[in-house]
């Protein structure tokens, strides 16, 4: 089973990495795939360029082999200039594994708006989708759609490759990437919400100093 786990990642930090190695070892992945966004459609345009922001999750993920960067959005948006959508991905994904099992990890907060995405009903067509929550989350009243998809279990993702729904605690820390930027504008120190070879980085290149 292949993890997905995409976001513009400006900058990674260690929410994004410890909520990818818990769901890696919760799900007994073979690996996480981190894809940064390259045009995100439903958020503001990250600070810095793709180029940058790949450095620091290379930075970031060094020493965690389960850990693999995935630039399929990148190259999209090189090449067509249009908005990253998580369908095109999942579908590309789909072409060069056929038959694994894919899980997508997102956020409680994204899931509230999952109906405004992109074919956000194909999504399914292609993966599983893995909502991570915060301990003492509660699952409001799930429309028809959502209840005839809902895992019993985590075990059932394993026995097909797309097409189920499944809500998952994880130790999520209450850190954001534009509480960061926030930081290093005002002149203060981001040690310990990030790696510190993303914080040289981001030092040696005067990253977020303004907002």
């Amino acid at each position: 089973m292949i993890g997905i786990f995409g976001g513009t990642f400006d900058p990674i930090h260690y929410g994004h990495l410890r909520s990818a190695l818990e769901v890696k070892d919760i799900f007994g992945l073979d690996e996480v795939r981190l894809i940064p966004c390259a045009n995100p459609p439903h958020r503001e345009q990250p600070a810095v360029s793709s180029e940058m922001r790949l450095q620091m999750l290379e930075l970031a993920i060094k020493n965690q082999p389960g850990l693999k960067i995935d630039i399929r959005e990148l190259n999209r948006y090189d090449q067509h200039q249009a908005p990253s959508y998580m369908v095109d991905t999942l579908a590309s994904l789909r072409q060069e594994f056929p038959t694994e099992p894919l899980l997508l990890f997102i956020g409680s907060d994204a899931f509230t708006h999952l109906t405004g995405w992109h074919q956000w009903q194909q999504l399914f067509e292609y993966a599983h989708i893995v909502v991570m929550t915060r301990p003492g989350f509660e699952t409001q009243q799930l429309d028809t759609f959502f209840k005839a998809r809902l895992a019993k279990d985590i075990n059932q993702l394993a026995q097909a490759s797309a097409g189920k729904l499944c809500f998952q605690q994880v130790t999520q820390l209450d850190i954001s990437a534009t509480a960061i930027r926030d930081i290093i504008a005002r002149k203060q120190n981001p040690g310990f919400l990030l790696p510190d070879a993303v914080i040289e980085y981001i030092k040696q290149h005067q990253l977020y100093e303004t907002r």
